[in-house]
Order: C-alpha cells, then structure tokens, then sequence
C-alpha cells in the first residue's frame, strides 16, 4: 500500500466520524484533520508521482545522462 492510499483511507475514517457524531467540536476536529489527511496524500500522490517518472527514466537503456564515456 502506497502512503497516499493510507492517508486517503485515514481521510475518509475523518469523515465518516464527523458525519457519525452529535457534538459539534468532535465533527470539527474530525473534519479539519480529515482535511489534513487529504492534503498530505495529495502531496504524497505528487511525490510518489515524481518517483515513479524517475525510475522510468533510469531504467531506460541508452537515456544521455550528461556524462562523458
């Protein structure tokens, strides 16, 4: 499991207590760390992204990498 699912998931639990509570400071705290979560799997999306193009990139055959042979 990649982190930006993990924090997607925890985002949603956020939510989902949130909607299951009648006290309005619990339903606050829930939906700002809910908003927390989502805005670090957003980075970690981005991140993981970058990632992913790199190793791409480094493991294509015959790609100039700038040095002298």
């Amino acid at each position: 499991m990649r982190d930006s699912e993990l924090f997607e998931q925890r985002a949603t639990e956020c939510r989902d207590q949130a909607a299951a509570t009648d006290l309005a400071n619990v339903r606050e705290r829930c939906l700002r760390s809910g908003a927390a979560w989502s805005a670090m799997a957003q980075r970690s999306k981005r991140t993981e992204a970058a990632r992913d193009a790199r190793a791409v990139h480094d493991a294509t055959p015959g790609q100039d990498t700038g040095g002298t042979v």
